[in-house]
């Protein structure tokens, strides 16, 4: 099965960094599902403004500031990610403690580099 990606914080902005990852990730053929305030398209991906309850998520990427990443505790960690990549101003030392109690593999990092150095 192929990885998916779930981009949380997703914009429909191509000026946004969560819209410039959603981009490269589809450049590099990896399978990406969004999730962001207002539904929109891009490319192929539709940006949900739902959580929905995704199956086989490997990584979920997270462009939002701490304060507006708890709503989505619960939601993310009931996905059981394989990891979760906090992406530059995503840090968030809360959230990643909850994450790392359920045995959810953490890194703080861009995912744009990532992609980029081939790390991903």
């Amino acid at each position: 099965m192929k990885k998916l990606t779930l981009v949380v914080g997703a914009s429909k902005n191509p000026n946004r960094y969560s819209n410039i990852a959603i981009r490269r990730l589809i450049e590099k053929e990896i399978a990406v599902v969004a999730l962001g305030k207002r539904k929109g398209k891009v490319f192929n991906v539709v940006i949900e403004n739902e959580k929905k309850d995704y199956k086989n998520i490997d990584t979920v990427t997270i462009y939002l500031s701490p304060k507006n990443q708890i709503e989505y505790y619960k939601y993310i960690i009931s996905l059981n990610p394989k990891r979760v990549i906090f992406n530059p101003g995503a840090e968030n030392a809360e959230f990643i403690e909850l994450l790392r109690v359920s045995k959810i593999p953490v890194e703080v990092a861009c995912t744009l580099v990532l992609l980029s150095t081939n790390e991903y």
